[in-house]
């Protein structure tokens, strides 16, 4: 299980050469995420989901409150933790001169998977993301689907528990869409739990079951889709959030 437990940012920014000024990205965010399930979180641009993605898999430290993986601590146990998740960000950059099947074989002797073991891996993910056509190809010469295809399949090599998704799914086309939906889909009844950020509402709707909006680092709400709703008296999670920041600024 992943725990948030009263977890904030702050950050300090340099204005000029006498003044500063800090702010909160985040602030007293509290939640938990069981294996196999979704947990979705949604939001704007700015309204701190970055940065909570960034601190869930070790990248960042909170400036207050505790994140806890399985009971372990980034503090105390950060090389363990690595071990069981895998972060697919917004920004994840590939070595563009390798193919897609170097960088398998590389990224499972990293996490120091064994050969035969990483052999039969590479085979399983590989079919599973319809990658054989482009598998020897530079990863430089990939279509944008291709890429994010290749990007994910890299978190698989050693068999994560848990998953970290921001915008996976964010410009590809149906097709490469769809089997990046179905693998998610496929992993949360292998029991794994999985955290995923995205800005199509509509997706998250179907495939998460909960849902955390957050904005201007804050949570407005934490509940299944369908209660959101209830709630809100609205159809679909777009107009949900709007019907909420208008409550919060009233």
């Amino acid at each position: 299980m992943i725990c948030v437990d009263d977890v904030s940012k702050k950050f300090e920014k340099k204005i000029s050469k006498k003044e500063n000024i800090s702010f909160y990205a985040d602030r007293n965010l509290s939640f938990c995420l069981k294996e196999g399930q979704i947990l979705g979180i949604l939001g704007p641009n700015g309204a701190g989901k970055t940065t909570l993605l960034r601190m869930l898999s070790g990248l960042m430290m909170p400036s207050e409150g505790k994140i806890l993986i399985d009971g372990m601590s980034y503090l105390d146990k950060s090389r363990e933790i690595k071990r069981e998740i895998a972060f697919l960000s917004g920004s994840t950059k590939l070595y563009k001169d390798i193919s897609p099947l170097e960088l398998l074989e590389m990224c499972g002797e990293y996490y120091g998977v064994e050969r035969d073991e990483l052999e039969g891996r590479i085979h399983d993910i590989v079919k599973r993301f319809q990658m054989e056509d482009f598998l020897y190809q530079r990863i430089e010469n990939l279509s944008t689907g291709q890429y994010q295809r290749v990007s994910i399949a890299r978190c698989l090599v050693h068999n994560p528990k848990y998953y970290i998704f921001d915008e996976a799914t964010s410009g590809l086309d149906v097709i490469s869409s769809q089997i990046i939906i179905d693998f998610i889909k496929e992993e949360k009844k292998r029991g794994k739990g999985i955290i995923y950020s995205t800005h199509y509402m509509e997706e998250a709707s179907s495939i998460c079951d909960d849902i955390l909006m957050i904005h201007h680092g804050e949570i407005m709400v934490l509940d299944k889709a369908k209660n959101i709703l209830k709630k809100t008296s609205t159809d679909n999670l777009r107009d949900a959030f709007f019907a909420l920041v208008s409550k919060e600024e009233k």
